[in-house]
């Protein structure tokens, strides 16, 4: 099967403002406003060119109840949950939960069925990261059992809003703050920042007031992992995480991921984030369960984190080996059905009963990219079943 022809599409000239040293070449300064970092300024971000959390609206947290952080299982939910927990912690939360959702027994997000098996952590808060904006059942449901609910995510809303306590996502309809483009896991890190904000002006911190900049490290991971745009603010956390990774201050967790990787330290790049450390985390949530990802990133103990990590680079390599046996498949089956390039556009819908749910997306990325149409996949819920789980991806358009 020949790939589709490349499609390209024009974008309108950037403007390039400000003034840029000598050194910068011309096409650089493009590529870098293009990303929004239009000023000099911008392509060496600093923390203090962060946004400020003002904006952020919604914070509904109250002190001293059990609070359980509910995480996704994406690298940016892992990490996003791990950033919760230790700092709901570090700013004297004193009972801190987390939970997250196993692809295979509760699909996507904060469902009816997670609810019910949260019950048993008598939780008074639930904190949703990186999910929850469409979650309508699910956070009705935690409601009905006398819970607070307060959403934080990315994720576009729909015309409903779920009906939680409070719920905090730039692109929802009014917010103020300025970058639509966070991660789920640095919108919980504003929403950390905002609540320390509130406890400094309460007089909480008599002894002095915790680094939330401890967890830039986290931050960054999922960001990047999340392929979210790198606009001016997503770029100052990025760039102050790596710092962080390279300095040899990131948590146990991360540290023994770069290390199972095969990556040094010292001189760790985005593109390692990507391709490397990122797949590692989401390879737990395709193939196994997410928690044990979530466990490795909050971890202490050195030892335990590089366990973890031997762990997770295991089930990376396994969801390799599916991922291509996968692929393989579609290609042979779309073979078979004498795919016609020149056609109007198609959308595939592809099938295998012996196919993993967890790569179905991987599968159907991977379809697009060589037709350049919208591919649908699907694979039983679970072996044997007749519920089908399928993923969808399409094309710009």
């Amino acid at each position: 099967m020949s790939p589709a022809a490349p499609r390209i599409r024009r974008r309108e000239p950037v403007v390039v403002g400000g003034a840029w040293p000598g050194h910068v070449p011309p096409l650089l300064r493009r590529v870098y406003a293009a990303r929004g970092a239009d000023r000099f300024e911008l392509a060496r971000p600093r923390l203090s060119d962060l946004l400020p959390p003002d904006a952020l609206g919604g914070l509904a947290i109250r002190d001293d109840r059990h609070i359980v952080v509910v995480g996704d299982f994406d690298c940016d939910g892992a990490t996003a949950c791990a950033v919760g927990v230790r700092g709901l912690r570090m700013l004297g939360a004193r009972r801190v939960s987390h939970a997250v959702p196993n692809r295979m027994v509760h699909g996507y997000g904060l469902s009816p069925a997670l609810v019910e098996e949260l019950a048993a952590l008598q939780p008074e808060l639930l904190v949703t990261v990186d999910h929850g904006i469409a979650c309508h059942a699910g956070v009705a449901a935690a409601r009905a059992r006398g819970w607070q609910v307060l959403v934080t995510d990315h994720h576009l809303p729909g015309q409903q809003l779920p009906p939680a306590d409070a719920i905090v996502n730039p692109n929802c309809a009014g917010d103020a703050f300025p970058s639509k483009c966070l991660a789920g896991v640095g919108v919980i890190f504003y929403v950390l920042l905002a609540l320390r904000r509130h406890l400094r002006q309460s007089g909480a911190f008599p002894a002095g007031e915790p680094d939330l900049s401890s967890l830039l490290d986290l931050v960054a991971v999922g960001t990047i992992a999340d392929l979210v745009p790198l606009d001016a603010n997503n770029r100052a956390l990025a760039a102050a995480g790596l710092r962080r990774l390279r300095a040899g201050q990131a948590c146990a967790g991360l540290r023994a991921l770069v290390e199972v990787c095969g990556r040094d330290l010292a001189c760790l790049t985005a593109a390692d984030i990507g391709f490397a450390v990122g797949p590692r985390l989401n390879a737990a949530g395709r193939l196994e369960d997410m928690a044990l990802g979530i466990e490795c990133l909050l971890t202490d103990d050195p030892q335990r984190a590089r366990e973890l990590a031997g762990i997770l680079n295991e089930i990376n390599a396994e969801r390799r080996a599916v991922q291509q046996a996968m692929t393989d498949d579609a290609e042979a089956a779309l073979a078979r059905a004498q795919v016609d390039h020149g056609a109007p556009p198609l959308a595939p819908c592809l099938f295998d009963p012996e196919w993993h749910p967890g790569v179905v997306g991987l599968v159907a990325s991977k379809m697009k990219e060589r037709l350049y149409r919208p591919v649908l996949a699907f694979a039983p819920a679970e072996p044997g079943a007749q519920v089908l789980r399928g993923s969808a991806r399409s094309i710009a358009g």
